[in-house]
């Protein structure tokens, strides 16, 4: 039955989105993060001890995710077949963020359309971690068409591998790694101790996702009439031009098959980050990128939930 769970969780998530006036599990997380944060930091008080402590906070907060979701489910299957059916499928349908990563794009799209670059860089602020305040309008568009492919990975397709391995339980396992990642997997002065272990392990858990989705978008832009081949092409060319070992492969793939750049020197924190470039300049990168974008991402998950649903019937 966690077949008809996932189908249901991902078709509300395509309906419904994340209901904004609704308290949303990550937001728990994100809460029991800061609070295990603070005891790791009263225990841990060296910058060295710290990046021991950061294991600690992932094991605390992830396997408490784990075992908290995989006791509700348990109660609800417990206590009534359609009981189970409804709570597995309601927290699967939290772990998607499909529809609500493209309403969050089309949000900029909207925005950039009316030329209000003011207000484009706020709304591209809600869904980045780059400073947004000086941004360009071709460098809206390229965060916003970045933001869309790496979040294909860790908002719906990793995500949606781990449930089809593990049921909600495991899906909500790797929301908490995802969530602890960018709360403090970042390579600041606050975190650049505590938040190793977070990013480290992120990495790992979405070293197989990163290149799933990557062939997959490929497969998604053969559909969709885009450059097929210029997008595998550009994804095994340009995966390791970026700092982290899985963002450069759905970059890639989506840069490819829009014959459009992605990368280059982002500002965080007041800091300047170089990133090497993604892709071929064949043309000036557009609005319209952005529909392109969640256009891929949108089939991307479809061909996935059809994929993994045929390896699990053979498997």
């Amino acid at each position: 039955m966690n077949i008809v769970s996932i189908y249901t969780g991902y078709m509300l998530d395509i309906i419904f989105g994340d209901p904004y006036s609704l308290p949303h599990p990550v937001i728990y997380i994100g809460k029991f993060i800061n609070y295990i944060e603070k005891i790791i930091r009263k225990i841990f008080k060296t910058e060295k001890s710290l990046k021991i402590g950061g294991f600690f906070l992932n094991f605390i907060v992830v396997f408490t995710t784990y075992f908290v979701t995989k006791s509700i489910v348990k109660l609800s299957m417990n206590a009534n077949y359609y009981l189970y059916l409804v709570v597995n499928s309601l927290i699967i349908y939290t772990i998607f963020a499909t529809k609500c990563l493209k309403d969050e794009a089309v949000k900029i799209y909207n925005v950039l359309k009316e030329d209000d670059i003011v207000k484009a860089r706020k709304q591209l602020s809600f869904i980045v971690g780059r400073d947004t305040q000086n941004l360009s309008k071709d460098e809206i568009i390229r965060a916003t068409v970045e933001t869309v492919a790496e979040n294909t990975v860790d908002g719906i397709i990793a995500p949606m591998m781990y449930i089809f391995i593990g049921g909600a339980p495991l899906g909500m396992m790797y929301k908490a790694v995802n969530t602890l990642d960018s709360m403090v997997g970042y390579k600041n002065d606050k975190y650049m101790n505590l938040g190793f272990a977070s990013a480290k392990i992120d990495d790992l858990f979405n070293f197989i996702p990163a290149r799933i989705t990557a062939c997959i978008m490929a497969m998604a832009s053969l559909l969709l009439g885009f450059d097929f081949k210029k997008s595998i092409k550009v994804f095994i060319r340009d995966r390791k031009n970026h700092k982290s070992p899985n963002c450069a492969y759905p970059e890639g793939a989506v840069a490819g098959a829009l014959n459009i750049q992605l990368g280059g020197t982002n500002v965080y924190f007041g800091e300047k980050v170089y990133k090497p470039t993604i892709g071929d300049k064949l043309r000036d990168i557009e609005p319209d990128d952005i529909l392109k974008t969640n256009k891929i991402m949108y089939l991307t998950s479809i061909l996935s939930l059809v994929i993994f649903t045929f390896i699990q019937k053979v498997i």
